[in-house]
């Protein structure tokens, strides 16, 4: 463990079987510690908080352990109008957030031009704006960023062509990472991530999609737990994908140093501080929900989300004072990527 944390915390590369080695270990506070001060020293105490509006939960995909997916008929279908998500955002402007996260599932009816007139309409307000709607045409991409969309979320969830194509029916792990090329391409800021522990999954795979992350290499890796949803016809599978997604996270922070890392709302499902403790484990990005209280129940990628009750005012004040609890500070800049030399 001391020459491996050794290696990476001064040049910040590792093979797949050293980082395989950190993904077993018990070892955890030396390797969550490490990952926290590597934090401490190229990102700050500043945590970036950005405003998530989630528009609408119709999909045309299918995957098999997501609760938007297309054939799953208990869910209560809906969309948000284009002058009401730019309303939302309005109102986020008040609260002092600085980026908007647009996120839906891959939904044809925003069209391209119902997109750009979001996008064109939030930038109005002196916002990034950040898109996580799913795979689109190189065409399409450019679009959203002429609108002026600035950055881009496209999980690849596993590297592993096989399970991968298994639990994505009707996609390709190939595209995927196709369009992950073409929105690099295109200037955006590249988001992209895995699911821990879904079925099927191994650490050495999980070793592969971080050495991926880091070739791409991301501008943000978001990280979420594997949290089964009943209505999805995948396995019910039991682990600690908390722990898995902690040592994840420090893993690609002690990898990557100066990227930006959420503490996704997911960790708080299975834990109550759960986001504070990845915050403290090398994140340093933490997405409040704006979307308007009457939806958010039905946004169910998985059960369990905290919060549903809220309003966005809530959402920005809980999220303040549990920074300050942590002693961290909430940052009053823009939080783009500053890619820092030699790394």
């Amino acid at each position: 463990m001391e020459s491996i944390l050794d290696k990476v915390v001064q040049s910040h590369t590792l093979c797949e079987k050293e980082i395989l080695y950190l993904l077993e270990t018990k070892d955890t506070k030396k390797l969550f510690s490490a990952a926290d001060e590597i934090r401490k020293k190229y990102s700050g105490d500043e945590v970036h908080l950005r405003a998530l509006i989630e528009f609408s939960n119709y999909c045309k995909q299918n995957c098999l352990y997501c609760g938007l997916r297309r054939d799953n008929s208990h869910v209560t279908r809906y969309r948000v109008e284009p002058q009401d998500i730019i309303e939302s955002a309005r109102k986020a402007k008040n609260y002092g957030y600085k980026t908007i996260v647009l996120q839906s599932g891959e939904d044809s009816y925003y069209t391209v031009e119902r997109m750009a007139k979001i996008i064109s309409g939030i930038k109005d307000f002196d916002f990034v704006v950040t898109l996580s709607i799913g795979e689109k045409t190189f065409e399409e991409y450019k679009a959203y960023r002429d609108a002026g969309a600035d950055r881009y979320l496209l999980r690849i969830e596993t590297t592993d062509e096989t399970l991968y194509n298994k639990l994505n029916p009707g996609m390709s792990l190939k595209n995927r990472m196709l369009c992950i090329e073409n929105i690099k391409k295109l200037g955006y800021e590249v988001g992209s991530g895995i699911i821990a522990g879904l079925p099927g999954q191994t650490l050495e795979s999980i070793a592969k999609d971080i050495v991926y992350l880091k070739s791409i290499p991301v501008d943000m890796a978001g990280i979420g737990p594997f949290i089964y949803h009943p209505d999805t016809p995948i396995e019910n599978i039991k682990g600690d994908f908390f722990e898995l997604s902690l040592k994840i996270i420090t893993i690609l922070r002690l990898l990557m140093p100066d990227i930006n890392i959420p503490a996704t709302t997911a960790m708080d499902t299975l834990n109550k501080e759960g986001r504070l403790i990845a915050l403290q484990s090398g994140a340093n990005v933490i997405m409040p929900s704006i979307t308007e209280t009457v939806y958010r129940k039905y946004y169910e990628i998985y059960p369990g989300k905290v919060c549903l009750g809220a309003t966005p005012a809530d959402c920005r004040y809980c999220t303040e004072n549990k920074i300050k609890s942590i002693n961290r500070r909430i940052s009053t800049g823009k939080g783009f990527h500053i890619r820092q030399s030699g790394l």
